[in-house]
């Protein structure tokens, strides 16, 4: 098998998964980019199988500690360990994330379920040459289901590939489907219809799924703002649970008519702005604009290190603007899925943003990405979520 030797102080010599390109300390073999690669040691031992990339800074990806081809056998092995997981945290089997990428030993691999439907992504070289193969593990696993392929991923590019959007197994969905989402303690659950193949990521957010209950548990009666709000999971949530007045600022029209349809089928009254949020917020300050709910769930502000001072700038004023605009024991939920601004960045980046706004808040509690989206310890960048709650409270 053709390989690599990496250097003495590179990352996988410490636990983590991957071999970047300037940790290579020679490659023998001649290996073809989506071959599958032995890892050695500059003592020649064995150090695991990978996949490789030449043309990826991330040259090697490490899926087993031992000799290891990616067959079927291989596949089904990964994906069934990764399903009695969830089901052993009591996961929604019918409606969670199946595999996490390097968290389920499968470099580059997204599975989401949503009932009989599987949503497949296979984001490095190696294991979209071999997503038939996938494929035919899931359905030898889970049965005849429809497996629709959402590799429309920018992050593709860094491993040179094209972006594909179709159905790989199974009949293809004559349109959106529908999900069932749990409401509060006090309110009924949710309808929502998805498009698995036009939708954001792989149809839904999944990792907020248990945050819509938790947030709209204190929507009773409160004025709510949901702000970036895609097709208004928050905001129909808390809309249920008895919320006073519920807006939503989102900037894309097509989430806007979706979210329109499902506020329909709940039967719940929404209004929706389509505007820039960052503008929203100047006006609504301008206005003297008052509420006892604001959400913040934008989308990645930085996707590289060298953003992260633009990323924390943008987050500062956008919780600025949100603390001026709560009434005085307010709550924000806010949230940032940049795996480049830590959560210590950007708490603090919260703190600034009180001090700038003259307001005092308490943390009610935290938030984590859901347990069907695990984070490994010795591989920082299984872990991308994170989440505050706070309740502001009286000047000192």
């Amino acid at each position: 098998m053709a390989g690599l030797v990496v250097k003495p102080r590179a990352r996988i010599l410490h636990g983590h998964d991957w071999v970047f390109s300037s940790e290579v300390l020679k490659i023998f073999g001649d290996p073809a980019d989506g071959d599958v690669i032995s890892l050695k040691d500059g003592r020649d031992r064995l150090i695991g199988s990978a996949i490789y990339n030449s043309k990826s800074q991330i040259t090697a990806r490490r899926f087993s500690r031992q000799r290891q081809d990616l067959d079927l056998d291989f596949f089904k092995r990964r994906i069934a360990q990764a399903a009695e997981y969830r089901a052993r945290r009591h996961v929604d089997s019918k409606l969670c994330r199946v595999v996490w990428s390097e968290s389920d030993g499968l470099p580059g691999v997204i599975i989401d379920r949503y009932g009989d439907h599987f949503v497949l992504q296979t984001l490095t070289l190696a294991m979209d040459m071999r997503k038939d193969l996938i494929a035919n593990a899931i359905v030898d696993l889970f049965g005849l289901v429809t497996i629709v392929e959402r590799n429309d991923a920018p992050v593709r590019k860094a491993e040179g590939m094209e972006a594909h959007t179709g159905v790989l197994e199974g009949p293809a969905p004559s349109g959106p489907i529908g999900i069932e989402i749990s409401g509060t303690r006090q309110s009924a659950s949710l309808q929502f219809a998805i498009d698995l193949l036009h939708g954001q990521k792989t149809g839904f957010y999944l990792d907020q799924k248990a945050n819509y209950q938790i947030v709209a548990e204190h929507a009773a009666g409160r004025r709510v703002l949901d702000c970036f709000a895609d097709e208004g999971a928050f905001a129909l949530t808390c809309a249920r649970a008895g919320a006073a007045d519920v807006a939503v600022v989102e900037e894309n029209s097509e989430n806007i008519a979706a979210g329109k349809r499902n506020a329909e089928r709940n039967g719940l009254k929404v209004r929706w702005i389509e505007q820039d949020v960052f503008q929203f917020l100047r006006a609504a300050e301008k206005a003297n604009a008052q509420y006892d709910l604001i959400i913040l769930d934008p989308p990645s502000f930085t996707k590289t290190k060298s953003g992260l001072r633009d990323a924390l700038r943008g987050y500062r004023e956008l919780h600025v603007r949100a603390f001026k605009l709560l009434s005085k024991d307010g709550l924000l939920a806010t949230f940032s899925c940049s795996h480049h601004v830590s959560e210590a960045a950007f708490s603090q980046t919260i703190a600034d943003a009180l001090v700038d706004a003259r307001r005092s808040a308490r943390k009610l509690r935290r938030f984590e990405q859901a347990i069907d989206h695990p984070v490994l310890p010795t591989i920082p960048e299984t872990e991308y979520f994170k989440g505050i709650l706070f309740e502001m409270m009286p000047g000192r």
